[in-house]
């Protein structure tokens, strides 16, 4: 942080309005949802997601992995997928760096992301110390405690190579013993042997932690902590291996998503050519097809790299914030999830 004195009153002014976290468990969105499987366009497209979503739920011999790109948590979804986890409708999260580090761990640590009702120049947020997503501030002195306490949490483990998953599973284990907030999904994952997997864990306040740790532990001529990224993909393609049939919900695209549908590849790669593509698969994505990218590309086509069953998919091109509270709520409340059996793949690595 520069020497220059904040302007305590203006920042507080600008983080006055805390996001509130929607709860999926507060509203019923099953006649929503049966109404719009009625419409057309993207109304229709989600309320065939979300059947398949039930799908999943009930079938006693899927795995679900929650996949998530974006900055849907820091908007007002974070209690959403922790609920996920907590009413054990997913299995395994794959996700960036910042959903679970500078969101969802950045919260668990007894902060929080505020709504933008102005947003003045970024020169001058930047001079408060003021982060930006889009209309969600971020107050950047508490990101950096988050930074701190990532560093903290490395020093006082042994110094060897952590997968990702490894790793976010130590950060569960501070929030059970230190943590401000009952509902993170980093908490609850670790409580519910739920896995989690960053393959760009470092890009994130992880990586500015966990840079300190090293540089450090160099400078003292200690041995050091590292992020074993071969480790995330091995460990996760073991998943896939074990768990037979499995449905993915994505939320947005990136790494996360081509990650784990690589995982049946690499299971063919590893001798193991009885693995099932992925059954079931539902993406909801603002991306645009045109350019090629991954985090726009159709399940459809990921089937021609073997990695997706085409019968059982859907797309959904609509922002993730305005559609996941529907889908969610509906299969909470349809509540297949009642009498599925919790699979606690945390468990396969002790």
């Amino acid at each position: 942080m520069n020497d220059t004195k904040i302007n305590d009153t203006r920042k507080a002014e600008l983080l006055s309005t805390t996001v509130e976290h929607i709860d999926i468990r507060q509203f019923d969105a099953r006649p929503l949802i049966d109404a719009m499987g009625k419409m057309s366009f993207t109304s229709r497209d989600l309320a065939r997601a979300t059947r398949i979503y039930n799908q999943m739920l009930e079938d006693k011999d899927c795995t679900i992995f929650l996949v998530i790109a974006g900055s849907t948590s820091a908007a007002g979804c974070m209690d959403l997928y922790a609920e996920l986890i907590r009413s054990n409708m997913v299995d395994c999260v794959v996700a960036t760096g910042a959903t679970i580090v500078d969101m969802d761990f950045f919260e668990g640590l007894g902060h929080k992301h505020y709504q933008a009702l102005e947003i003045p120049d970024d020169d001058t947020l930047r001079s408060l110390y003021i982060d930006r997503i889009y209309d969600t501030y971020i107050d950047e002195e508490q990101l950096q405690d988050c930074d701190f306490t990532i560093n903290k949490i490395a020093n006082e483990l042994e110094p060897k190579a952590y997968s990702s998953r490894a790793f976010i599973r130590e950060m569960g284990r501070f929030l059970v013993e230190h943590g401000k907030k009952d509902n993170s999904l980093v908490k609850l994952a670790y409580e519910h042997d739920v896995p989690i997997f960053c393959p760009a864990f470092v890009d994130s306040s992880a990586g500015f932690g966990l840079v300190k740790h090293q540089v450090d532990r160099m400078k003292e001529g200690k041995p050091y902590l590292m992020i074993d990224a071969v480790a995330d993909f091995r460990e996760l393609t073991q998943i896939k291996i074990e768990s037979g049939d499995s449905g993915l919900l994505m939320v947005g695209g990136g790494v996360p998503k081509n990650f784990i549908q690589d995982t049946v590849v690499c299971a063919e790669i590893l001798g193991h050519e009885d693995v099932a593509v992925h059954k079931y698969a539902v993406q909801i994505t603002v991306a645009d097809v045109r350019d090629g990218a991954c985090s726009s590309s159709t399940l459809q086509e990921a089937a021609s790299w073997g990695k997706v069953n085409t019968g059982i998919e859907q797309m959904v091109f609509a922002e993730a914030g305005s559609v996941m509270p529907l889908l969610a709520s509906d299969a909470y409340h349809r509540e297949a999830w009642k009498t599925r059996t919790p699979r606690r793949w945390a468990k396969l690595f002790e």
